[in-house]
């Protein structure tokens, strides 16, 4: 059962002292400190040492914190890791993830410095960024390859379109089938599937149709660039009032059904089985991940 709550990951340039601490007066539900694409090579090392002062603050105490670090061919990446393993950071979001080898590498990157740092092992978790073609397909073992590490996975349209030579277009067609693959991927090796950013950061009326389309596909939360883009995004990646009240009753007439030794069956007008429980308790496990960051 999914333990974190992923509606929105806001992307918040690590060397920019400013929007960190602005940072930690919106609500997203984790905040994905920037160390790599906005990140001058100049200021990387500042970027770090940000993020270290950060985590001491009393405030980001309640915030899922996951720096996306530099890949593999940048020369950064074992600094990025090595200073950032500390107390208050729960991950990394690692970008150009394109196949199960990258994924591997930063958990094996990982599980050095932690022992070495007298850490237990597996306890920094890895978001792979999907960014390219090959990514997409290789989604499955990608999801596979750190097994208890990789505890989500998150689209970047930008370079998949790229990397596609497609374009992009106003109803999204061009990335239609790689969320739908991201999200199947994902979804069957337990991972929680995170949407591409809204690239019209301005145009909340896109975004709703965007987050409309997202939620029926069954991505789990969404990138975020814009504070502006949270109130949406949440309303969208949370449960109805409709939609808990559903669940609770399915849950009540699945455990009736059970008691009375019946699999599948029809009560009170509506049909009651395993496929309908099981969507009823991921609902009610996602308003009690929202009520505990309320608390």
């Amino acid at each position: 059962m999914n333990e974190y709550l992923m509606r929105s990951l806001m992307f918040v340039p690590a060397h920019n002292q400013h929007l960190l601490e602005s940072s930690l007066r919106r609500d997203a539900d984790v905040l994905l400190l920037d160390i790599e694409d906005s990140v001058p090579p100049q200021d990387k090392q500042r970027a770090r040492d940000n993020i270290k002062s950060f985590v001491q603050l009393p405030e980001s105490k309640d915030k899922l914190l996951f720096p996306r670090v530099n890949d593999r061919e940048s020369g950064e990446l074992l600094q990025d890791l090595y200073q950032l393993t500390i107390p208050g950071i729960t991950g990394f979001v690692y970008p150009k993830s394109n196949k199960e080898e990258d994924v591997y590498f930063v958990g094996k990157l990982l599980e050095t410095i932690e022992y070495e740092k007298h850490i237990p092992v597996g306890i920094f978790k890895v978001i792979p960024l999907i960014e390219t073609v090959g990514a997409v397909m290789n989604i499955e073992s990608i999801c596979k390859a750190c097994p208890n590490r990789v505890v989500a996975v998150a689209f970047g349209c930008e370079d998949y379109v790229t990397s596609l030579h497609g374009q992009h277009d106003p109803e999204g067609q061009s990335i239609f089938f790689a969320r739908n693959m991201i999200v199947n991927g994902a979804r069957a090796c337990g991972v929680l599937p995170i949407d591409t950013v809204h690239v019209k950061v301005h145009d909340l009326e896109d975004l709703e149709q965007n987050l409309k389309l997202s939620k029926k596909l069954g991505f789990e939360g969404m990138l975020v660039l814009n504070p502006k883009e949270l109130p949406l995004v949440h309303q969208y990646f949370s449960p109805t009032e409709d939609e808990i009240a559903w669940a609770e009753e399915m849950v009540k007439l699945y455990e009736e059904a059970q008691h009375e030794g019946k699999g599948v069956t029809l009560k009170n007008g509506k049909f009651v089985g395993p496929p309908m429980y099981g969507m009823a308790m991921n609902i009610l496990n996602k308003k009690k991940l929202i009520d505990n960051k309320k608390r």
